[in-house]
């Protein structure tokens, strides 16, 4: 599998590296502590608290391992360096849809921290890919599902 740049703000960063911090040394212990209690049942042929809690731990260090390469593969967006004349990862950026006339504005972060309901896109989503590289008064055609979405790009900062 070929690994690829993970993009983070620092302050994504350091909430990513706290919760690897959490699930190896609190839901570690928390599901060690299930599968302990479970095996105190008796017959594992017939356990499903035993089952329910090795499927647990299985999901635990798979997310574990998934957020550690993610870790290893981070890029920190340096947010003093951004231009404000193009749109990069860490750009916020204010565009006007010119299909409703409306305002809408974006931050594009790195797949890790994306949160679309608090503006903050992808920049792997398709809002996200187009608006990259362009510059400020750029009209911006992004391919959606339900068709072409153009925005006009009104500020970066």
């Amino acid at each position: 599998m070929v690994e690829k740049d993970v993009f983070y703000t620092k302050e994504g960063l350091l909430k990513a590296e706290e919760e690897l911090d959490y699930l190896k040394s609190v839901r570690r212990r928390e599901v060690a502590e299930r599968i302990k209690t479970a095996l105190d049942y008796g017959d594992l042929s017939e356990n499903a608290e035993y089952d329910q809690a090795k499927n647990e731990q299985a999901q635990l260090e798979e997310k574990i391992a998934k957020q550690e390469m993610m870790l290893r593969n981070a890029k920190v967006i340096d947010e003093d360096e951004l231009s404000t004349d193009i749109v990069n990862v860490g750009s916020t950026v204010k565009v006007m849809n010119l299909e409703y006339k409306e305002e809408e504005e974006f931050t594009i972060v790195g797949s890790a921290e994306a949160d679309p309901f608090n503006g903050k896109i992808s920049n792997e989503s398709p809002v996200g890919s187009a608006l990259i590289g362009k510059n400020l008064n750029e009209v911006v055609d992004v391919e959606v599902p339900s068709g072409v979405i153009k925005y006009e790009i009104l500020s970066i900062a």
